[in-house]
């Protein structure tokens, strides 16, 4: 018998759990009940706090307003991920922004900067050759002024966000809005058909919960996919090393004092340290490897970045494993979130990562039984290797890196530098990072990115092999000097990210 979905049940809550019901309600609940069960007893973890600029479409999508999200969930707004003391110890640093560069999808522009360099030590940075967004971040800009409407964008932003209050907002506005249900109650067995797949759920207060698709968002745990249904975890560490996080709620000295629109990662003898600026304080946390630094010397490392104020504020610890599952969709249940696996929470993805999944879910929901196969077959897919090249671009970072502890000595040996990454650096020795090396559609991080965290990072191509191609240089000026101006003109069409904060708490912006 070919059944048809008529019920959908998500297991579990937080960030990954509402976002998920959320996006599936919006666009199914005239004709599929979406039902979200979860314990009172779980709290969130929360580690990631910053977005990419594609939670603004997934926002506008449910239809939560972005003033209401801004004052709520204490957000402020993302350009880029600055990276200090990355290349080595000696406060060097390079930004990671959300704009692509100039010319970007006509010509490439990297090699013609790479020009600029010969014979300068005052050239400017890729970053700052190429987009005006590093130059915002650097003199604390908005990307918008409050007259502009909602959503609308100056310079391409996220957001970085309180995730314990971003799930509040996602829960309250699911039930009342888009009329997901809400069950509280703890799951004490999970039933399956002979198939293997997932019949049911046993509660200790509501009973059996019964449902022909179920989305696994029990985070850490992951009960469905892991647990019950038996999907081998991948561990990652012999990648990437950190399996540590120390995290603190830093309040501003002052309520005025400037908010930061980028994240800052610091890297430190065995890790590195976030600095998120929030509304009414920052989210700092070090993200380290055990197996090369005691848990007392990275708690005082920490206690050092925050200086005096550290003193008087607890500490959290997290650990985990870094890895992900072998699949992510089995049956008739997928994974979301935490349960489908984690890395640690370096340049965002791990929101980026639930909110592909919610989306794609929607979008590509299986509406019969006989749908059910080539849907996860589709779905494991493209999120292997989402995944996968998440895990390259990570690692990335620390194989640019020219610093000399034992940790980070470790993450250039090649035996811990996938094949994938070694064969791209491979290439880009002679060639900029281009679309032809990523399967667009199943990756999460384009050439562009790629460009700015290599070129950032000190990387040296040698295009001479490539110039008698380099036909655009006219162009390249001009585009060069395009982005200098443009710098120039944002200092005097935008506010501070403070100021443009405090009139949206007060006004709001312009409504779509």
């Amino acid at each position: 018998m070919n059944t048809i979905t008529k019920r959908i049940l998500v297991v579990g809550g937080g960030t990954a759990g509402w976002l998920t019901a959320a996006l599936l309600a919006k666009k199914h609940g005239q004709s599929i009940e979406i039902c979200l069960v979860e314990s009172s007893d779980i709290p969130t973890v929360g580690v990631g706090e910053g977005t990419w600029p594609s939670m603004r479409t997934t926002l506008q999508k449910i239809g939560i307003s972005e003033s209401e999200f801004i004052t709520q969930c204490s957000a402020t707004f993302k350009q880029a991920s600055k990276f200090v003391d990355w290349i080595s110890s000696s406060s060097e640093e390079y930004f990671h922004p959300f704009t692509q560069p100039a010319g970007y999808g006509k010509f490439d522009i990297a090699p013609y900067w790479e020009s600029l360099l010969s014979g300068s030590s005052s050239a400017p940075t890729f970053c700052d050759s190429v987009t005006f967004q590093s130059h915002m971040c650097k003199m604390g800009l908005a990307p918008k002024n409050i007259t502009h409407k909602e959503y609308e964008t100056v310079a391409n932003y996220g957001y970085h966000l309180d995730a314990g209050k971003f799930a509040q907002l996602l829960k309250s506005h699911s039930i009342s809005k888009l009329n997901v249900k809400h069950v509280v109650a703890n799951i004490t067995q999970v039933n399956q058909h002979p198939d293997g797949s997932i019949s049911n759920l046993e509660t200790d207060s509501s009973g059996i919960l019964s449902a022909e698709f179920f989305i696994d968002c029990t985070g850490f745990s992951s009960l469905l996919l892991g647990q019950t249904l038996g999907v081998p975890f991948i561990d990652k560490s012999d990648i990437l090393f950190n399996d540590t996080a120390l995290a603190m709620q830093v309040p501003y000295l002052d309520e005025n004092d400037p908010i930061a629109c980028h994240t800052i990662s610091t890297a430190q003898s065995a890790g590195w340290i976030w600095d998120i600026g929030l509304q009414h304080r920052r989210g700092v946390g070090y993200v380290f490897s055990s197996k090369h630094q005691s848990l007392e010397d990275a708690q005082q490392i920490l206690k050092n970045y925050v200086g005096a104020q550290a003193e008087d504020l607890p500490i959290r610890k997290i650990e985990f494993k870094t890895g992900h599952r072998e699949c992510f969709w089995r049956h008739n249940c997928v994974a979301v979130g935490l349960s489908s696996g984690f890395l640690e929470p370096l340049e965002a993805s791990a929101l980026m990562l639930v909110e592909t999944s919610a989306n794609f879910i929607a979008d590509q929901l299986p509406l019969t039984k006989a749908e059910m196969k080539p849907m996860e077959k589709r779905f494991n897919q493209v999120f292997t290797a989402k995944w996968r090249g998440v895990i390259d671009f990570l690692k990335l970072h620390y194989v640019l890196s020219e610093r000399q502890e034992p940790y980070w000595q470790d993450n250039k040996d090649t035996t811990s530098i996938p094949d994938s990454l070694q064969e791209m650096l491979m290439l880009w020795q002679h060639r900029a990072p281009s679309e032809y090396d990523f399967l667009q559609s199943y990756e999460a991080f384009n050439a562009a990115s790629y460009q700015y965290v290599l070129y950032g990072a000190g990387f040296k191509p040698d295009f001479s092999l490539l110039a008698h191609t380099l036909t655009h240089g006219d162009r390249a000026k001009k585009q060069f000097d395009v982005t200098a101006k443009a710098a120039q003109q944002m200092a005097l069409r935008l506010p501070k990210h403070r100021e443009l904060i405090n009139q949206i708490k007060q006004q709001g912006f312009a409504k779509l």
